[in-house]
């Protein structure tokens, strides 16, 4: 049995605590004020410490599938080394793969790959022109309009007649109106040919779709003010759906870019104006947004340079989350957006994966929780420790990042994995 103490850190309060954990079990095992000595504990953090349960991100590309056609931009190891390196503990790998997982036999062979990183990685099952649900519990990803990969629709119609099928499941959108993009692919810049109407657009199908069909609902890289009065209107009303929002999202916007290369800053949808860059920042201090998700999307220099959409942020994770933070964010938010609700998000489908993989099972009670007979996942954050960002601290197979030689106020002070200190 090992011991830590810390000031740790959950969505209600901020309170020095000892935490006891099984090492062989890996779950926790009590957590209060036991009166050990400092001397006696096996862990002790400061007051320049903050420690989470474990942090998780829900929506990254690892690339790798069966057909092993990406695995030079990032595999499911070289994700979870990123991963580790980050702060975070878990995180769950997006389907536009060359073979998407959309069926139980190819969703269960891309799961198979995925346990190679011990149960820290899992997978989202596609939705197609042409799929159906699996016939267990699993979380799906939806693209509204074209992405990297081609599993998309090209109409609203086509996604209506395929999410009637769908009933009551957990569907993440990628809300951007494929029709408008069509309309102005021909334009200058990138983030002209996918304007905030595309996404606004499709915001209000998406709410359209949830409702009808009861999905349980969460919207993807959310990047837009005016769809964000959409989303509070439709929950006003009662419809329980949820938001991500990335880090570059939160930093970057176009006035920020103006004078850089704007190639390595692509993604889908893209960084915005400064106006929607506050206006996100202020819904995540006010309790608004329910993930931090990085949208982690590994590809090559060569890559970006001919435009391809996607940007990394595994590994910078834990240093971002220090500016928020500074930025005046609240440490209780923090542990929301980053433990308990992807914590929530993971344990809902654990029953469906310890069927699949006795590798679940260790998870105990889930994630994302400091409470017995949960992983005993830590996150510790030093607030008082700068971290600049350069390649060479980077673990992603493709060693770049958007946070390039910017220095954020805090770093990663320790990360734990079923109660082992990496």
């Amino acid at each position: 049995m090992k011991t830590l103490e810390a000031l740790i850190v959950n969505s209600k309060a901020i309170k020095r605590q000892q935490v006891r954990f099984d090492e062989v079990s890996g779950l926790i095992s009590e957590v209060g004020d036991f009166k050990i000595s400092r001397a006696e504990l096996d862990y002790y953090f400061d007051d320049d410490c903050l420690l989470f349960s474990g942090m998780g991100d829900v929506h990254i590309h690892a690339r790798e599938d069966v057909s092993g056609k990406n695995n030079y931009k990032e595999d499911f190891l070289s994700a979870r080394e990123a991963l580790h390196n980050g702060g975070l503990c878990h995180a769950g790998d997006m389907p536009n793969n060359p073979i998407p997982p959309v069926d139980d036999h190819s969703y269960e062979e891309k799961l198979n790959l995925a346990l190679k990183a011990q149960g820290e990685l899992w997978t989202y099952a596609g939705i197609g022109p042409e799929t159906r649900p699996l016939s267990y519990s699993v979380p799906y990803k939806v693209y509204m309009g074209p992405s990297v990969g081609e599993l998309f629709f090209k109409d609203l119609a086509s996604l209506e007649n395929v999410l009637i099928h769908y009933k009551n499941q957990t569907v993440s959108f990628h809300c951007e109106d494929p029709v408008i993009l069509e309309e102005y692919k021909t334009q200058t810049h990138h983030h002209e040919r996918r304007p905030v109407e595309a996404e606004v657009v499709a915001t209000k199908d998406a709410l359209t779709l949830i409702e009808k069909f009861n999905l349980q609902g969460k919207l993807c890289h959310y990047s837009s003010g005016e769809g964000l009065n959409l989303i509070r209107e439709a929950r006003n009303k009662g419809l329980k759906v949820e938001i991500e929002v990335t880090p570059q999202h939160l930093y970057y916007d176009i006035e920020k870019l103006a004078q850089k290369d704007y190639a390595r800053f692509q993604m889908n949808p893209p960084i915005r104006s400064s106006h929607d860059r506050k206006i996100l920042l202020d819904a995540l201090k006010n309790g608004e947004i329910n993930y931090l998700a990085t949208d982690h999307a590994p590809h090559t220099q060569e890559e970006k340079l001919k435009g391809t959409s996607g940007l990394t942020g595994l590994d910078t994770f834990a240093p971002f989350v220090t500016w928020l933070l500074q930025e005046g964010v609240k440490p209780q938010i923090i542990a929301k957006i980053t433990a308990e609700n992807p914590g929530e998000f993971f344990n809902k489908f654990l029953p469906s994966w310890k069927k699949l993989s006795p590798l679940f099972e260790k998870m105990g009670k889930g994630v994302g929780y400091i409470e017995a007979g949960y992983r005993a996942n830590f996150t510790v954050l030093n607030l008082k420790r700068p971290f600049t960002v350069t390649s060479e601290r980077l673990k992603t197979k493709v060693a770049h990042s958007p946070f390039l030689d910017v220095t954020f106020p805090g770093s990663l002070e320790a990360l734990f994995i079923g109660g082992r200190k990496l």
